[in-house]
């Protein structure tokens, strides 16, 4: 396994369940061919530490942006300040993305309102700067989907964790994004998201791990760790009746076409 090549779409490798270890889950990562991780950025405090792990390894890339989960902690001005930083950092190698950003309509009470301003604000930012968007999703597919056909960013981007239904899956498709599959996927329970991901063509696949969360079945109640992306590509293959290797090879090349990766 450790002859595939992979990339990790989605991991916050900045986020306190790694503090102790990083380094040595970074190698571990590397030894079963991992070769790159997107570091998504939350809020505004974390963007300066993003960069720092993304500037001091090699396998490492940062993705700054707003997540509608956190909407109590970001200000007005945080905006303005995302489009500084990626403004400063737009012809860097280190900058692929903006992300994670979103809609979040499973949170109790969501400001619905409050996040859609964030999330055009921040879309509008990608445009101008030419960046592909890393989205969270969560039960509100169609006012995201609505919102892109509005935007049409011409470098697309990713949906996170994506569990909606092939015809969104299409949707995204046509807009010109790909969808993120993990560890969710690999749970007996995920059905649905099962039957979709048997439906799905392989140029719209990448894989992640959203480390430290959604860990997969093989690694129950465990911290996520992108080392564990080829034991979620594994069951992923199985599930779709493909090989690893097929997988593994289109998700790379998934993944490196909408980084603009060579």
């Amino acid at each position: 396994m450790s002859r595939l090549s992979f990339i990790d779409t989605h991991a916050h490798l900045d986020d306190a369940a790694f503090v102790e270890d990083y380094l040595d889950v970074l190698e571990r990562s590397c030894q079963r061919g991992v070769k790159r991780i997107v570091l998504p950025g939350v809020t505004a405090q974390g963007w300066e530490r993003l960069w720092q792990l993304a500037e001091q390894q090699k396998m490492l890339y940062a993705a700054p942006g707003l997540h509608p989960v956190y909407l109590a902690q970001h200000r007005p001005e945080h905006l303005s300040q995302l489009k500084e930083f990626v403004e400063r950092q737009r012809d860097h190698p280190k900058l692929c993305a903006l992300g994670e950003i979103g809609l979040d309509y499973w949170i109790p009470h969501a400001d619905r309102p409050a996040q859609q301003q964030l999330l055009e604000a921040q879309l509008k930012i990608a445009s101008e700067i030419q960046l592909p968007v890393l989205l969270h999703v969560r039960r509100a597919h169609a006012p995201m989907i609505a919102t892109l056909k509005r935007y049409r960013l011409q470098r697309g981007g990713i949906v996170h964790a994506f569990s909606g239904s092939l015809e969104e899956a299409k949707e995204y498709q046509k807009l010109g994004f790909l969808l993120g599959l993990g560890g969710a996927g690999t749970w007996p329970q995920a059905q649905r998201m099962q039957r979709v991901l048997k439906q799905l063509p392989l140029e719209a696949l990448v894989l992640e791990t959203d480390a430290p969360d959604l860990a997969p079945v093989s690694h129950p109640n465990q911290r996520n760790s992108p080392e564990y992306l080829p034991d979620i590509a594994q069951n992923l293959a199985k599930q779709r009746g493909i090989s690893l290797a097929n997988l593994a090879e289109a998700a790379y090349q998934n993944s490196c076409r909408i980084f603009g990766w060579h």
